[in-house]
């Protein structure tokens, strides 16, 4: 939660009107996570005082993963539930180990055609090899765009670049991109 891409990003999108919720949990399991991410999403709707529909998860590596499983989940409950995902650093397989690119990107596979996944990735991030996100890219029924940095790691880390100028460009293309798809929406 305390990355400083997901605090830089908190931050521009609260700055552009957007309401942003940012939590964590200490487990590195994704059945936790998911876990954890779906009582964060039950306690929001007992609340009653917001309609929540039409949200988009993100999260940076494993919490994008999270992400997408909980848009998965809930937009098979209701089409109105999920707009879209957001993915910083999509971890597709661990480094060197990409025969597990299709566990991995099951969750992504399965979205529904309605929703809206935006992947920023570094063009050498260890943990997303380009030839089986491409197919997974292929493979996926929902909507993709992707915003690569070139020469990024999976920690979104460009050499010769400043970590402020790197995020000024993915901050801007996140937010570009929700602007986007909320013009979009029926």
């Amino acid at each position: 939660m305390n990355f400083s891409q997901l605090v830089s990003l908190a931050h521009q999108l609260a700055s552009h009107g957007f309401l942003c919720l940012r939590f964590t949990c200490k487990g590195l399991n994704l059945a936790y996570r998911l876990k954890a991410y779906t009582a964060v999403w039950d306690y929001l709707k007992l609340l009653q005082r917001f309609t929540v529909k039409r949200v988009f998860f993100g999260g940076r590596s494993m919490g994008c993963r999270a992400a997408a499983a909980l848009a998965r989940r809930l937009s098979e409950e209701s089409e109105a539930a999920v707009e879209g995902v957001i993915c910083l650093s999509f971890p597709l397989h661990p480094p060197g180990q990409t025969h597990a690119h299709r566990q991995r990107s099951e969750d992504l596979r399965a979205l529904p055609a309605h929703t809206r996944v935006l992947f920023v990735s570094g063009t050498e991030d260890d943990m997303c090899d380009r030839v089986h996100f491409d197919t997974t890219v292929k493979e996926m029924k929902a909507q993709v765009e992707i915003l690569w940095l070139r020469g990024g790691s999976h920690g979104l880390k460009v050499k010769g670049c400043s970590e402020v100028s790197v995020m000024e460009e993915v901050n801007l293309k996140v937010i570009s991109w929700i602007r986007n798809q909320a013009a979009q929406a029926p």
